[in-house]
């Protein structure tokens, strides 16, 4: 039996490993982003509720492209709520400038709401 097979049909080369073919898979480095708490916690909900569309996403080695993605929309999402609640609540540069603590704990206020 050949050590190596190639598959026209999906395009996948095979190992022959004891008496199975077994797909040699692989995730390319360059594929692999760094990603924040929202691309964890979109993960954990993929692993949890979407299984089959999370193990498609690890086998096509776009998992971590997917999930960088996901957290940069989130954080500039939270970025633009903070700035419309800031602006809504009349936190302004003038009231950081005048007094900065009032301004500290405002944005926090508003930061620590949105999590």
């Amino acid at each position: 039996m050949e050590k190596y097979i190639y598959d026209n049909s999906n395009g996948l080369w095979y190992e022959l490993l004891g008496d199975y073919y077994l797909p040699c898979l692989f995730i390319p480095e360059e594929e692999n982003h760094p990603i924040g708490i929202w691309g964890k916690k979109h993960q954990q909900y993929l692993k949890e509720y979407r299984p089959i569309f999370y193990n498609d996403l690890i086998l096509s080695g776009k998992l971590y492209t997917y999930l960088a993605d996901i957290d940069t929309q989130a954080r500039n999402k939270l970025d633009l709520l903070v700035t419309q609640l800031a602006e809504k609540e009349c936190i302004s540069e003038y009231l950081k400038a005048q007094d900065q603590l009032s301004w500290v704990g405002a944005m926090n206020n508003v930061s620590f709401r949105e999590e």
